[in-house]
């Protein structure tokens, strides 16, 4: 476990020396945001270290506008919905020096001792209070890491987060209705480095300010879609891995709300290319030695092929981990960059699964995550994948060396969120990765989303039928 970018008693001292007095208590919701508290640290000190804090546990069961939904099992108007504990993580903590004097840590969820999380609905905490709110993402992903621990096995994963920048606001796209918005670049500027200069003041304030919040930034480099760009960060445990997505999803946010400018990772925000999320997955022993390299297709070892052929086996199944709204599915689209195609291949982009790296960097590139992805939630998916794989021991089908696009006979990615939906509760992966509770609470995410889009009025449809129909 590596070491905490800030220790209490560093915050402790800082706080003393009135160099942080705010800290923001973090959870993790299902669609992959921040939500929490503010806390004056002094009071997060004496009190919430101690003994935690509280949420309502409708952050859990609400859409992305934060409305009150049905069907969820446990969080409802007929349960009152009360509250969850926070549990600080402090193995989170961290400056974020992009807010003045404020430090930030990630909490885990469970339910309230004589709280009424009892039972087996809906993700409500396994039956007994005071246990883990299941249907959590962190507590979702700690599950399949702990099945990991069982073969001996830990992951390792990194996400890399495409974006598009504009010289707008938020506020100001929010006036526009988010149309006829200025990119920050006005053409492509894939490893353009004149095109990227002119925007790198933005991205190296969000490099160096992630960096002095714990992270590793690696690299940036801009991408397709006008005003495109990613900014790599470092390969790490696969929980640590999401931690930092998080914190630097909304960090890259507030920054660019603090210029003036706004940033959006929806996975498909206009006609041109998406934003994607490529993880890339890999698995090590005990003794922390990469366990995918070996004698076999493509350099990989028995232990890396089973894992291998066991994301192939689920990609399909488990694709709402991977792609989790309505409009994730609009990149899908051949020639995109982004697959149709469930197939692998050694350093070829058109297929789903890509096999990059060799010796102890030899890992796995999931493309088929958006940018709107929760990262908890797809590398679970990721470990569910590979365990089923190796727990099989599953066989690698050959590699795909030519175009995965042209591949008529391949699984393909599901096309539609509906199409999503229905693979994921026919899963009997899903059902016995993470159980039937997480599986119903999901699902019924996905069905609000849908209800709430077939009852929307689009522009398209006021284009084509407002005069002439």
């Amino acid at each position: 476990m590596t070491r905490a970018p800030l220790t209490l008693e560093e915050l402790r001292v800082a706080v003393v020396a009135g160099e942080i007095d705010t800290v923001v208590l973090a959870l993790v919701d299902m669609q992959g945001r921040l939500q929490g508290k503010r806390f004056h640290a002094p009071y997060f000190l004496d009190e919430v270290v101690r003994h935690g804090s509280e949420g309502c546990n409708y952050l859990l069961a609400v859409d992305v506008d934060m409305n009150t939904v049905d069907g969820y099992a446990m969080s409802s108007w007929d349960r009152g919905y009360g509250d969850f504990a926070m549990v600080p993580d402090l193995g989170t903590l961290r400056r974020v020096p992009w807010q003045p004097g404020t430090a930030l840590l990630l909490a885990d969820l469970t339910w309230p001792d004589g709280g009424s999380g009892g039972g087996t609905d809906g993700g409500s905490g396994g039956g007994a209070d005071g246990g883990p709110v299941l249907a959590s993402p962190r507590q979702i992903l700690r599950g399949q890491l702990d099945r990991l621990a069982g073969h001996g096995l830990t992951a390792y994963a990194g996400t890399e987060l495409e974006f598009v920048l504009f010289r707008d606001s938020y506020e100001e796209a929010w006036r526009r209705g988010y149309r006829e918005l200025t990119p920050a670049n006005q053409y492509n500027v894939d490893y353009s480095l004149l095109g990227t200069a002119r925007v790198e003041p933005l991205l190296r304030r969000i490099r160096n300010e992630m960096a002095a919040a714990g992270l590793t930034p690696e690299s940036a480099k801009g991408e397709c879609n006008l005003g495109q760009h990613e900014i790599a960060f470092r390969y790490a445990e696969a929980l640590s891995c999401a931690d930092n997505h998080v914190i630097y999803k909304n960090g890259a946010k507030e920054i660019a709300a603090q210029e003036g400018m706004s940033i959006t990772f929806m996975a498909k925000p206009n006609a041109r290319e998406g934003n994607s999320c490529h993880i890339h997955f890999s698995l090590r022993d005990r003794a922390g030695r990469s366990a995918m390299p070996g004698d076999g297709p493509a350099g990989l070892s028995p232990t890396g092929q089973r894992a291998l052929a066991g994301l192939l086996a689920t990609m399909r199944e488990l694709s709402l981990f991977f792609a989790p709204n309505i409009n994730s599915y609009k990149r899908y689209q051949p020639g995109s960059f982004a697959p149709t195609a469930l197939r692998w291949g050694v350093d070829n982009r058109t297929c789903a699964l890509r096999v990059v790296g060799h010796g102890p960097g030899l890992r796995v590139e999931n493309r088929v995550p958006g940018a709107d992805v929760n990262p908890y939630l797809a590398i679970a998916a990721l470990v569910a994948g590979a365990l089923h794989g190796i727990e099989r021991e599953l066989p690698l089908e050959p590699e795909l060396a030519g175009n995965a696009y042209g591949d008529q006979e391949a699984p393909r990615v599901p096309g539609t969120l509906r199409d999503a939906l229905t693979a994921w509760e026919e899963s009997g992966v899903a059902a016995g990765a993470f159980g039937a509770d997480v599986v119903a609470h999901y699902a019924n995410q996905a069905r609000v989303e849908l209800a709430a889009f077939d009852a929307a009025v689009t522009d398209w449809e006021l284009f084509r039928g407002f005069e002439r129909l």
